[in-house]
């Protein structure tokens, strides 16, 4: 059968559409709520509690799956916490584990610590820490917005990535480095990466925007 112009096209459009000239496709918008694909997660190992959830939990991809089906995004908690209103006065909590378990609603913070600290419970030898993530500023509901949390762990001498509010049911990997990744995701975001950090803790330093890269082995 052969395909006429018009249809080729058609085609070729729908595979723009879907992916880029790396693969993936970009980010559709500046901000850190989830992308509208690939679809909400369906399949995960739900539990009533988050106690329940850690001994029912074996692997990253139990934590994510649920992740990608149950996380909400938060834009006005996010607003609370961006930069500019964090200036001018106290920032709300970071969500605890349990408790966000028991209401999954939140932004790229709280998932990301979520994601952390329930790895850390469920398998210590994962080696989770935090990625922060620093892009160029932007503006969002006139709040400036520029850092960007995820979590990220160690399998077979490779870095995976988890916990990511745009993609809250993506497990990223493996990647040689951590740097590897941050390349990949500045393309991925459309946003220029001013610096990145890897870090065992989000209290010490996040009112404070790093100013240049630091890539910290995990072992």
């Amino acid at each position: 059968m052969r395909l006429t112009t018009a249809v080729l096209l058609a085609l070729a459009l729908s595979v723009a559409a879907c992916t880029t000239a790396s693969g993936p496709r970009l980010a559709t918008a500046p901000d850190d709520s989830p992308e509208p694909w690939p679809p909400r997660v369906t399949s995960y190992r739900d539990a009533a509690t988050y106690g329940e959830a850690l001994r029912t939990w074996r692997t990253p991809e139990d934590v994510s799956a649920w992740m990608g089906a149950r996380f909400s995004y938060d834009a006005s908690r996010a607003i609370l916490l961006s930069e500019s209103a964090r200036s001018r006065g106290a920032a709300p909590a970071i969500h605890r584990p349990a408790d966000f378990f028991a209401a999954p609603s939140g932004m790229c913070l709280d998932l990301a610590r979520f994601a952390v600290e329930t790895l850390a419970a469920i398998d210590a030898q994962l080696l989770p820490a935090y990625l922060m993530i620093e892009f160029e500023p932007v503006t969002v509901a006139g709040e400036t917005m520029r850092l960007h949390w995820l979590a990220l762990f160690r399998r077979d001498g490779r870095y995976w990535f988890v916990g990511d509010s745009k993609r809250p049911g993506h497990v990223a990997g493996p990647y040689a480095s951590v740097e590897a990744f941050v390349d990949e995701y500045s393309r991925y975001r459309q946003r220029k990466v001013v610096a990145f950090r890897e870090t065992a803790s989000f209290e010490r330093r996040q009112r404070t925007p790093a100013t240049r890269a630091e890539r910290q082995p995990l072992t």
